[in-house]
């Protein structure tokens, strides 16, 4: 081949600036893939910021325990050479007092609201003890100052408390949200009999959730199967009646409610006037069990109802009147041909409700009263009063890891590909 045919080859496989074709396809693909992931850069860093991030520093916040720790250094730093068998020496005195008398004002109210978790009484003495020990000697011994103080240093069983707390990692915060415990040993055991109140907002809160996802889904159906058969122009009228709950404040419409259920509401003084209870006999519907349920029912009915419509409208009608025609009777044929393909409606507005109402704390925190607490209120309580941030992020945690296990639950049964909102 001559040296002119090769020059000619070579041209033809350069671009029209001089660039190779092969050079040319890699940097086009390169750019490609650049472009690319700056597409998902932004979706990326939104769901790292606003979900993956949250999330893990809720997992940390509950196995963190190295805030008594950091207040008490001295105290906690020597507490390994005690053998836990008779009282402390005065060297752990000493580091206990010089602990709490260098500690910020602040930082030991807090420090004292953890150590009470670990034994009731520490919040008390901490604070009783810190006003006297201004007038405590520090030449002479701190051992028998302090518990003149107060006897309770004296108490073997608070110092084997410490012993509690010495880990800076610990799953305490987790067996706390079930009602247990770590003994002076690391054992797990149960609260004492008084501190045993967790396990008890967990059932409930799972009734709860269970009742108010039945109710609205007995309630839902047959609405969301009349907006799916009426007529458009009729049908438009009532869902316009079924969104009206969205355009309206959630405390405008929980205050409503509590107007309604009270002993001397609109519901029981209609009762009363019907005839059908005495004046005597007034329905206790108001900051109790029977008051969450209802008003969370309510609140929540529109979840059940849009899912469910969706469903229903893609539903051809021809389908019942086929199997009415070849011998099936109404009722049957809803049964057999109609319902069965409504599952994946039901299915998705069950979840929905479900998982919507075991977080739910707005609804029982005004109408709940002492019977109609759930979970979700234990969790803003320490949040906003207690401070115990351990604690309530690891009931969000349990909270977060049920709802996974619900997901997987459905999963298994129903399948997540069957699940429809529209």
């Amino acid at each position: 081949m001559s040296d002119a045919s090769v020059n000619v080859k070579k041209r033809q496989m350069m671009t029209a600036d001089g660039i190779p074709l092969k050079r040319s396809l890699r940097i086009s693909l390169r750019r490609e893939k650049l472009r690319g992931l700056a597409l998902l850069a932004v979706p990326a860093l939104f769901v790292i910021m606003l979900f993956i991030w949250p999330i893990y520093t809720l997992f940390q916040k509950s196995i963190d325990d190295s805030f008594v720790n950091d207040v008490l250094p001295r105290t906690m730093a020597i507490y390994e050479k005690w053998d836990g068998e008779d009282l402390p020496g005065e060297v752990h005195f000493e580091a206990m007092f010089l602990d709490l008398t260098t500690a910020e004002k602040l930082e030991i109210g807090k420090v004292s609201t953890r150590m009470n978790y670990a034994k009731s009484g520490w919040k008390s003495l901490i604070k009783k003890s810190n006003r006297k020990f201004k007038k405590f000697d520090p030449q002479k011994a701190l051992l028998p100052q302090m518990i003149k103080a107060d006897k309770r240093w004296g108490d073997i069983e608070f110092w084997k408390s410490l012993g509690i707390m010495k880990d800076r990692r610990t799953a305490g915060y987790y067996w706390n949200a079930v009602d247990r415990t770590y003994d002076s040993k690391k054992n797990v055991i149960m609260q004492p009999e008084n501190r045993r109140v967790y396990v008890m907002f967990w059932k409930r809160t799972l009734l709860v959730s269970a009742i108010v996802t039945v109710a609205c889904l007995i309630l839902a159906y047959p609405v969301a199967y009349l907006l799916a058969t009426l007529p458009l122009r009729v049908s438009n009228l009532l869902m316009i009646c079924v969104l009206m709950p969205f355009w309206t404040s959630l405390l405008v419409r929980i205050v409503a409610w509590m107007i309604m259920l009270q002993q001397q509401g609109v519901l029981n003084d209609s009762l009363v006037g019907l005839g059908i209870i005495a004046e005597e006999n007034r329905l206790p519907l108001m900051y109790n069990f029977n008051g969450t349920l209802i008003v969370m029912t309510q609140v929540l009915l529109p979840f059940m109802i849009l899912p469910l419509y969706s469903v229903m409208r893609g539903i051809p009608p021809t389908y019942m009147k086929a199997a009415q025609n070849l011998g099936a009777t109404p009722s049957w044929a809803f049964l057999r041909v109609y319902m069965p393909q409504t599952v994946p409606g039901v299915g998705a507005g069950v979840i929905l409700v479900f998982i919507v109402a075991v977080g739910y704390f707005i609804t029982p925190e005004l109408v709940g009263g002492k019977d109609g607490q759930m979970i979700g209120n234990q969790i803003a309580y320490h949040l906003r009063k207690s401070l115990n941030w351990g604690l309530a992020s690891a009931m969000g945690v349990m909270l977060l890891v049920a709802i996974l296990v619900l997901y997987w639950v459905y999963d298994k049964i129903v399948g997540i590909d069957n699940m429809r909102l529209g």
